[in-house]
C-alpha cells in the first residue's frame, strides 16, 4: 500500500488579490501562510514519509522546504519541473476580473466546464497536457515504494485537482465534482496495487488550519 498526501502550497500575494499565477506566474508566500504551513506540520507529524515531492515555482518549493523543516526526521525533498502548475498563458498575472472581460469564454471553461476547455486563445495548457505531463510522477513514486510508503506532494490548486481526480477514473466533464483545493489544505489518496487503482481518503482537507477560509483561498 501507498499513501500520498498532495498538499497546495500556501498562499501568496497574487492568491489573495485574485490573479492568476499559472506556471511562470510567482509570488511571494504571506506571512501568514507560513503559520498556516506549521498547523499542517502539526497534523502530519505523527505520520512517518519517505520523501517530499515540490514544483520547482517557489511558492511550492518554500512551502515544501518549510514544511519540511517542521517534521521530524531528515525527509529529503525533491524537486521536479513536472509537477508545475498549469500553463495558463496569456491570463497568467491578470485578475479574475480581467479575465473574465478578456477571456470569458477560456475562463468559464477552465473553471466549470474543463471537457471544452481550448486554451489555444491563450497559448496555454490543455487538461490533457497537463494530465499526460504529472502522472508519470506518480507512477515513478509508486513503482519506487517498496513498502507501506507515505509521501508529500506540493504542487498547485488547479493541477493537482486535475491530476487526483484523473488517477481516481474521473471523467474530465467532472473534474470539478468536489470543487477546487484551498491553500495549504492536504488531499489524501492511497492505492493498495501499486497503482492500477487510486482510492479517494480525504479531499480537501484544511480542519487543522487555525484560521477560517475565505474566498481567496480556494481554487
Amino acid at each position: 500500500m501507498t499513501k500520498l498526501f498532495f498538499v497546495r502550497h500556501g498562499k501568496t500575494k497574487w492568491n489573495l488579490e485574485g490573479r492568476y499565477q499559472g506556471a511562470n506566474g510567482d509570488s511571494p508566500l504571506l506571512a501568514e501562510s507560513y503559520t498556516e504551513i506549521a498547523d499542517l506540520a502539526n497534523f502530519l507529524r505523527p505520520l512517518s514519509f519517505q520523501r517530499i515531492y515540490s514544483s520547482p515555482l517557489n511558492r511550492a518549493k518554500k512551502t515544501a522546504l518549510a514544511l519540511d523543516a517542521r517534521l521530524p526526521g531528515n525527509i529529503p525533498v525533491v524537486i521536479d519541473e513536472r509537477l508545475r502548475e498549469f500553463n495558463l498563458g496569456k491570463m497568467e498575472g491578470m485578475k479574475f476580473t480581467e479575465v473574465a472581460q478578456r477571456y470569458p469564454k477560456e475562463l468559464y471553461t477552465f473553471r466549470h466546464a474543463p471537457a471544452e476547455y481550448d486554451p489555444t486563445a491563450i497559448n496555454g495548457e490543455s487538461f490533457s497536457q497537463l494530465i499526460t505531463r504529472m502522472r508519470p510522477v506518480i507512477t515513478e513514486i509508486v513503482a519506487q515504494d517498496t513498502g507501506s510508503g507515505q509521501y508529500i506532494i506540493v504542487s498547485h490548486g488547479a493541477a493537482l485537482t486535475a491530476l487526483i481526480q484523473s488517477m481516481l477514473g474521473t471523467p474530465l466533464a467532472d473534474l470539478r465534482k468536489q470543487g477546487g483545493l484551498s491553500n495549504t489544505n492536504v488531499t489524501t489518496i492511497e492505492t493498495v496495487d501499486g497503482g492500477v487503482t487510486y482510492q479517494l481518503l480525504k479531499w480537501n482537507d484544511t480542519h487543522f488550519l487555525s484560521k477560517p477560509l475565505d474566498e481567496t483561498d480556494t481554487i
